[in-house]
């Protein structure tokens, strides 16, 4: 089942950095599959995952600016190896996406796809001394979190102990407290600001009546389906939920007899509850 597994990857603007943490993500994978699973079909050893540009570095301020920052991050997914890639849009601090924006962002796929010709070369930057130094330290420290995390007794103690949210909280707090006293620079706001800057894009504005159709749509679903039905399937839900079985068959007859999302999380929380993670302070 190894070749069908697939990881979802976050990339930054820290270029190199970026681009080490995905090579090291596969060198880390091809070891783990051969060495400690045994894997012995090729196909499990390649990582395969798919890459998103990182929408805690897009601002407010001066917004066009977003559009540089989310190439820099796409081609760094690119560089590293990603299967695929989904670009943020340049005004998504601001509100929804406007279709402008998405297109932007999908044009800067296609450039790097199509014009940049870094998709024709295998590892491009393979043996380059700075990205094989970088790939060597970000994958000893991986490894070192998985070994600080196996020792706490693996993830889900990891989690009720708040390892993860606070290693978490911390890099946030340290990346913040780098901004404001401008040890990190960022363009337009701590450095090259723009003292009249207006805002100089247009926003996405819904429509009130969208949301109007929708809860009438929501309403004509409810009246039309049969609420027997519902009530069975929901049962069944909740009744495979509180043993072991495989919870796909029943969701998917939920939603075959047309439960809302809402109607299949609620019976699935009356069962399992709601997590609450610890408070960290």
């Amino acid at each position: 089942f190894a070749p069908r597994l697939s990881f979802f990857f976050n990339s930054h603007v820290d270029f190199f950095e970026e681009i080490a943490k995905f090579r090291a993500a596969r060198r880390i994978w091809a070891r783990h599959m051969r060495e400690k699973y045994h894997a012995k079909d090729p196909r499990s050893w390649q990582l395969r995952f798919h890459t998103q540009t990182a929408g805690c570095s897009l601002t407010a301020q001066q917004p066009e600016n977003n559009i540089v920052r989310t190439a820099f991050q796409a081609l760094a997914a690119v560089l590293g190896g990603t299967q695929s890639l989904h670009t943020n849009s340049m005004d998504e601090t601001l509100a929804l996406p406007t279709e402008k924006a998405v297109e932007i962002a999908l044009r800067t796929q296609q450039l790097i796809a199509h014009e940049t010709g870094v998709t024709a070369t295998i590892d491009p930057l393979a043996g380059s001394y700075a990205v094989e130094a970088l790939t060597d330290r970000m994958e000893e420290g991986a490894e070192d979190y998985f070994r600080r995390i196996e020792e706490l007794g693996g993830v889900l103690p990891a989690i009720d102990a708040g390892f993860f949210q606070r290693e978490i909280a911390d890099a946030a707090y340290r990346y913040q407290r780098e901004i404001e006293r401008g040890e990190k620079v960022m363009v337009g706001v701590n450095r090259f600001q723009n003292e009249d800057e207006t805002l100089s894009i247009d926003l996405l504005k819904i429509d009130p009546t969208v949301e109007k159709r929708q809860r009438e749509g929501l309403a004509q679903l409810r009246s039309s389906r049969s609420a027997a039905q519902v009530e069975a399937c929901l049962a069944a839900l909740k009744e495979g939920a509180r043993g072991d079985a495989n919870l796909m068959p029943p969701i998917i007859s939920c939603a075959r007899a047309y439960c809302t999302e809402g109607e299949i999380i609620g019976a699935l929380r009356e069962v399992f509850g709601e997590y609450k993670e610890t408070a960290l302070f």
